[in-house]
């Protein structure tokens, strides 16, 4: 498999919804190798803001192949990448956002958006690692 499939996907989303109800409600947004989304999920609660966020957090994941946490090290004013969340359609640079490896292939992502960034990293952690 190259790329997340819709089967995959769900089982992704299940795994995430799970921890959410178990956390804080939270937009769950699973995209493909090439950042298209796949599956998407708003837990009863979760605020609207908490939508565009999740997919952009798994968009920024799969593109740059790295947890948005991470990439979030480099942003920061001075960083090599400040102001890199003006590039690509907006990207995320703050937890919550986790690339989907298979065999060690990089095959899409989760985001998660909702609660603290630790609570959306925990999240997104927990679908990603289902796969």
């Amino acid at each position: 498999m190259t790329s997340i499939t819709a089967d995959s996907a769900r089982t992704i989303l299940t795994a995430a919804i799970a921890a959410s109800e178990q956390t804080v409600p939270t937009s769950i947004a699973v995209v493909d190798a090439g950042g298209h989304l796949v599956a998407f999920h708003r837990v009863d609660g979760a605020t609207l803001g908490s939508i565009d966020i999740a997919i952009k957090k798994a968009r920024t994941a799969v593109l740059f192949g790295m947890p948005t946490g991470t990439l979030g090290d480099y942003t920061q004013p001075g960083g090599p990448l400040f102001n890199i969340e003006l590039t690509n359609g907006g990207l995320v640079s703050f937890p919550g956002g986790m690339p989907v490896t298979l065999e060690g292939t990089l095959v899409g992502a989760v985001g998660a958006s909702g609660g603290l960034p630790e609570q959306d990293e925990l999240i997104a952690t927990t679908g990603a690692g289902k796969l």
